[in-house]
């Protein structure tokens, strides 16, 4: 072929073994696809409610697109569906499509883990439960959750439960100092004993404290964490129409007992449109791998005016470096309770600055 020119007739094309359709990676737009919100999942299944607050509320349960299968969709996320919308039983409709998040509450396993796990989305509020006694109040678990709030830009609130088994002051002492609402409920069966305090359906709660909660909950998309046998099934029954299961603390461990296998989103009985209250399966850890240091004083902010002397990029970490943290709280700044949250904000400072956050949001 050399002695004459090219042409189109040299050109051999190979048959397309799947078929002469093109391929391409533009999506359909959906544009038909209707609002929802996730309230709660199971087994690769989203329960979801549609047309929200309106004469057509109705319940949907959705499968999620192939194109999504890699993303991580939980309770609080709006969502665009396509399909059968309709609510009828046995059908499916199809998740295509997760709206903008406006908070992201996250998680890691332990400290040492990198990867992320979306606990729930557009909340505003954490309300973070702990008891007084039987499990044991834990403060790093406290001071965890307030960090993972401050991080994902959510209000947080603490509820303590049980306090006519132990003497709260103590324990919230070491936030005297903090801009941190409390709640405190007494429980207790009808004959007021121990034993039937926070677990069972003989458990009643304080009705003054459960009114207090229920309006700092109303109007809101709230979440409650805690560890197992605290009471967050007890409190979201008082405070909704749904039914949770609940149970009782172990009397060797003196830990609780799962009861929710999957976080779920109730309505807020009795409230304005649009209350939520989320409640989530009882956790051992609160891993904090994915949040960065520069976000960690926030959550104490008790601490915070002592760090105003400090010279420009202070890491906090020691006072011979030039922290002035230590000699604020030696002083008596942020109260008695200064030495224990100096203590408690260098461990998880530690924690922060070995474990740097993932640059991109993984899969739950």
């Amino acid at each position: 072929m050399s002695g004459r020119e090219w042409d189109e007739s040299d050109v051999r094309v190979r048959p397309n073994r799947r078929g002469t359709r093109p391929r391409t990676k533009d999506r359909p737009e959906h544009r038909d696809a209707v609002v929802g919100r996730v309230i709660t999942v199971d087994r690769g299944r989203y329960t979801t409610v549609v047309a929200e607050d309106t004469p057509d509320e109705r319940v949907v349960i959705a499968a999620r697109a192939r194109e999504l299968r890699r993303t991580a969709i939980v309770p609080g996320d709006a969502v665009d569906l396509v399909g059968d919308v309709s609510g009828t039983a046995d059908t499916l409709a199809r998740l295509v499509r997760i709206r903008d998040r406006r908070t992201v509450l996250r998680r890691s396993a332990d400290d040492t883990d990198p990867v992320e796990r979306v606990v729930v989305a557009n909340a505003d509020q954490l309300v973070i439960v702990t008891a007084a006694a039987r499990p044991e109040p834990r403060t790093g678990f406290v001071d965890r959750a307030l960090v993972a709030a401050y991080d994902a830009g959510i209000t947080p609130l603490l509820c303590l439960t049980k306090a006519d088994l132990a003497d709260p002051a103590p324990f919230l002492a070491r936030y005297a100092h903090v801009d941190l609402p409390v709640v405190i409920s007494r429980t207790g069966g009808a004959s007021g004993r121990p034993e039937a305090t926070g677990a069972g359906p003989d458990a009643a709660l304080d009705a003054t404290a459960v009114g207090r909660l229920h309006a700092l909950l109303d109007g809101r998309i709230s979440v409650l964490i805690g560890h197992s046998g605290v009471g967050k099934s007890t409190l979201v029954n008082a405070l909704s129409a749904a039914d949770r299961a609940t149970g009782s603390v172990n009397d060797v461990t003196g830990r609780g007992r799962h009861t929710s296998s999957s976080a779920l989103a109730i309505r807020l009985a009795d409230a304005t449109p649009g209350s939520w209250i989320i409640d989530t399966p009882g956790i051992r850890s609160f891993g904090l791998a994915h949040v960065s240091a520069d976000n960690l004083l926030r959550a104490f902010d008790d601490l915070a005016p002592g760090a105003e002397d400090c010279p420009r990029g202070c890491e906090h970490r020691r006072p011979e470096d030039g922290c002035e943290l230590d000699a604020w709280v030696a002083a008596g700044g942020a109260g008695a309770a200064g030495p224990a949250r100096l203590a408690s904000f260098r461990r998880l400072l530690g924690v922060a600055e070995t474990e740097p956050a993932p640059e991109k949001e993984l899969g739950s």
